[in-house]
């Protein structure tokens, strides 16, 4: 329990899980939302329309599962590589983090040809049974397209420099892309709408982005996150519940 209360996650954890979120309303994944779902359950677009919600959360679940399995074990990765080059930590954290500034900036469209997605030509069969496959084929083959959001998630795990620790940041990121693919599953055609009012706006959606992962690639770079970490940890382990 104290690692999922530790100041560095309590810190991390909602920014990492709204890493997740931009990475959903980035336009290599939001225009392909209903094309996923309608794969992911085997079902016409019509048939998603009429709400046939069962089929559809199943077939969305594992879907999310897939590439949920994907990031975790990378986070996992990072967060024991981390715990092994602890010696080398400042050094390593802040050329992490300007690599992180760097894919920001790609991400908000100022470095051209960082955002490219690698797709399988062998996807598996369409409907439930093939679900988890598909996710974890998007977990592999967006990763260049998404890897602006995913690397400073995974920077973030590095410097936290536990595998449990990088985990659950990994976690949280997945939280962050998948429960939007449920809500829609929720609320289909609710969804579609506001999916159009994104995508009208999908340059500011660009730049509050990557202005994110400047933002995070700075206080790597700088050690500030470190400095935020330290005084959580003082404010979580001084904090006492009223009961």
């Amino acid at each position: 329990m104290s690692t999922v209360t530790d100041g560095s996650l309590v810190l991390a954890f909602p920014v990492a899980a709204a890493a997740g979120l931009v990475s959903f309303l980035s336009p290599c994944v939001l225009p392909l939302v209903p094309g996923y779902l309608s794969y992911v359950t085997g079902m016409s677009g019509a048939d998603l329309a009429a709400q046939r919600r069962g089929r559809l959360l199943l077939g969305v679940a594992l879907f999310v599962l897939g590439f949920t399995v994907v990031f975790v074990s990378a986070g996992l990765a990072f967060g024991g590589f981390g715990a092994l080059l602890q010696r080398h930590a400042t050094v390593l954290t802040r050329v992490l983090g300007a690599i992180t500034i760097v894919l920001g900036l790609a991400f908000m469209g100022f470095v051209p040809g960082l955002q490219r997605t690698v797709k399988s030509s062998r996807l598996p069969a369409a409907g439930v049974a093939g679900a988890p496959l598909l996710g974890m084929l998007f977990g592999l083959g967006w990763t260049p397209c998404i890897g602006p959001t995913l690397a400073a998630v995974q920077a973030m795990a590095y410097s936290e420099a536990s595998a449990t620790r990088g985990a659950l940041l990994s976690f949280a990121y997945c939280l962050g892309l998948g429960l939007p693919f449920l809500i829609t599953a929720l609320a289909y055609r609710r969804a579609l709408g506001a999916f159009g009012f994104v995508k009208r706006h999908y340059q500011a959606v660009m730049r509050v982005g990557g202005g994110l992962l400047v933002t995070i690639g700075v206080l790597l770079v700088t050690g500030a996150w470190t400095d935020l970490t330290i005084k959580m940890q003082g404010w979580v382990s001084g904090f006492k519940t009223v009961i």
